[in-house]
């Protein structure tokens, strides 16, 4: 135990899928679970911090307090974070702050969704200062055509072929298909894949992930509490990353732009998702080769493969390789996504963070089911959020 380390007492989810209701009621649902889970009452959280959605209106935008609010007023403070597809790990990150400065010694963190069917479109109509609506409406570049892009600038680099991209989709509907969260539940094949309508050249239907309604929730604590709860050796959560990334290497890994403001600042050692992945590991005091599994942001097949080699699992244009060998399906020898990930239960942005740390909790807990990874440790979830925000947690047993 480190003294940076908080207790993650109770784990909670709303199932994803398409129920037509508020984002509310599945962030109450998955709220009440985390709160039973960690056999916590409502009445002793002395903090609610909420992950914001941009689409929820006013109450999405204040969402600590749209939780507080509906699951009774009890005095709590409240908090409200976007980072956009980052915002549930913020969320962690700013409960864990208030937890280690003494401010609370029990935090509730919520996030939910109602997502629209098909492109999520900018919020609020024309605004040319949002790089979604820039890239929408001045590029043409939806979110699955920036996915496409980055398919085919791993098979010119790597020579990754589109089935390597099904295999990622094939594992993880393995291992979603024995998740009862998860939207989609049946295990899909590589000729299934290979038959599903191209959406972004080479990606097709079923490598791109869909928009989903769901929630997820935790309770953290300090270890002091979690101790006098009757919890002396809980799931802790060692560290949160929340990284930016170094201009002018925004994005992709590329050579630095020979422009006197470029050269003023040094360059990065690592790209943005591997410096994400880094810093985590460096506050945390592990590195890839401890890691018993992780859970990364799969928006498509081929993104999956990048996050491999971004956490270090393996080297540049390696994530193939290291997929064709078994290496990160169950059973495997380091799992990704024992979750299911993006592809089985699609997206619900301020949830998705929160949810893959609920994952990390039941598999170090050994509750996991039929997706349980033997003896598992250590893992670390990955995503990456519009406008710089970077996330990692890593978590301990």
């Amino acid at each position: 135990m480190t003294r940076d380390d908080v207790a993650v007492l109770g784990a909670g989810m709303h199932p994803w899928g398409k129920w037509g209701h508020s984002f509310v009621r599945y962030g109450v649902h998955a709220a009440r679970d985390a709160l039973a889970d960690a056999g916590v009452a409502w009445g002793a959280v002395q903090s609610v911090v909420g992950a914001d959605t941009v689409r929820g209106g006013y109450p999405g935008h204040v969402a600590g307090a749209t939780f507080a609010r509906a699951l009774g007023w009890q005095g709590a403070r409240v908090t409200s974070v976007y980072a956009a597809c980052a915002s549930g790990a913020q969320a962690i990150s700013t409960a864990r702050a208030q937890i280690l400065a003494g401010l609370a010694e029990v935090v509730l963190v919520v996030g939910a969704d109602a997502a629209p069917k098909g492109f999520f479109a900018p919020a609020g109509g024309d605004r040319p200062d949002d790089p979604d609506w820039l890239r929408f409406r001045v590029l043409g570049a939806t979110n699955p055509a920036y996915f496409g892009l980055y398919a085919r600038r791993r098979m010119a680099l790597y020579g990754d072929t589109p089935d390597d991209f099904a295999r990622v989709k094939v594992k993880n509907s393995a291992a979603g298909a024995a998740n009862p969260y998860a939207r989609y539940r049946t295990p899909v094949g590589a000729p299934e894949v290979a038959a599903s309508p191209v959406v972004a050249d080479p990606l097709r239907l079923l490598d791109i992930c869909a928009t989903s309604d769901g929630a997820a929730a935790l309770v953290l604590s300090s270890m002091d509490f979690a101790r006098r709860h009757g919890s002396p050796d809980p799931v802790r959560i060692r560290a949160v990353s929340t990284a930016t990334p170094h201009y002018p290497r925004t994005v992709l890994d590329l050579p630095d732009i020979a422009t006197d403001s470029a050269a003023a600042v040094p360059a990065a050692a690592t790209g943005f998702r591997a410096a994400i992945a880094r810093d985590a590991y460096e506050e945390a005091g592990v590195g890839p080769e401890d890691l018993s599994l992780a859970e990364v942001y799969d928006l498509s097949t081929a993104l999956e493969l990048e996050w491999y080699e971004d956490l270090g699992l393996c080297g540049a244009g390696e994530g193939a390789k290291l997929l064709r060998d078994g290496v990160t399906a169950l059973g495997g020898r380091l799992p990704v996504n024992t979750s299911g990930g993006l592809a089985s239960f699609g997206e619900a942005v301020p949830a998705q963070a929160i949810a893959q740390v609920c994952e990390l909790t039941w598999q170090l807990r050994g509750c996991a089911g039929e997706r349980q990874v033997p003896d598992a440790r250590v893992g670390v979830t990955a995503n990456q959020g519009l406008f710089g925000h970077g996330s990692a947690v890593v978590a301990v047993r």
